[in-house]
């Protein structure tokens, strides 16, 4: 990716929510280092243009319909290596806010943020810095201190013990009914877990918690 200069940033904007994306778009076209290439409402969306029209940055959601901003921006980064994404959501998950950074962003903002937030923190991104909302980097300085503290902090802290026991188990390949027969529990009682695992973790489907789950080290045994 060239310097910054004189060229103009292209951008892709990724977001369920169209009003808000439309907002967004003509926020970030009135500074002249900025073009708006292309907007996804959906993670199959923004991968499309991605490929189409070649964006220098991206500005993804997490909540999206369907593939999770997390693994979309996993998947971009995977497909174009030189992309760089800044996180733009409702979000003040610990969780999120992690998995965000695993899956290669280089920004959090919170939704709400101004616009002169928004383009500072896209000049910063373009030039391959990080860049966090107050909130966000108060929270990732919290968790790097409880990190530093000893292997007592867990994978996904918002999550109950039992939450993250069921996780572990279904990162290990374990069913709904083989899960329950280990803790002595019912097959209902496991999918009343699961489902508040969801939404926790923000994803939309088994297959995606265990790849959020293995990717914080679950699921090993």
């Amino acid at each position: 990716m060239d310097e910054i200069g004189s060229r103009v940033w292209r951008v892709l904007l990724v977001d369920d929510h169209p009003l808000f994306r439309e907002g967004l778009a003509a926020a970030v076209e009135l500074d002249e280092e900025f073009t708006v290439v292309a907007q996804a409402a959906t993670g199959e969306q923004a991968l499309d243009e991605a490929a189409r029209t070649a964006p220098d940055l991206v500005v993804m959601d997490l909540g999206l319909p369907g593939q999770s901003g997390i693994e979309t921006t996993r998947c971009l980064l995977r497909a174009h290596p030189d992309l760089r994404v800044l996180v733009m959501t409702m979000s003040e998950d610990d969780d999120n806010l992690l998995a965000a950074m695993r899956a290669g962003a280089r920004g959090y903002l919170l939704k709400g943020a101004v616009r002169e937030e928004i383009l500072l923190a896209l000049r910063t991104v373009g030039r391959g810095g990080a860049v966090f909302s107050p909130r966000m980097a108060e929270r990732l300085a919290c968790l790097f201190a409880a990190f530093a503290g000893g292997p007592a902090k867990q994978a996904f802290p918002t999550l109950t013990a039992r939450e993250r026991e069921i996780l572990d188990l279904l990162a290990q390949g374990l069913g709904y009914r083989q899960i329950a027969q280990r803790l002595f529990v019912t097959d209902k009682t496991v999918r009343n877990h699961v489902g508040s695992i969801f939404a926790k973790l923000q994803v939309h489907d088994r297959a995606a918690a265990i790849v959020r789950a293995r990717d914080a080290g679950l699921g090993s045994g």
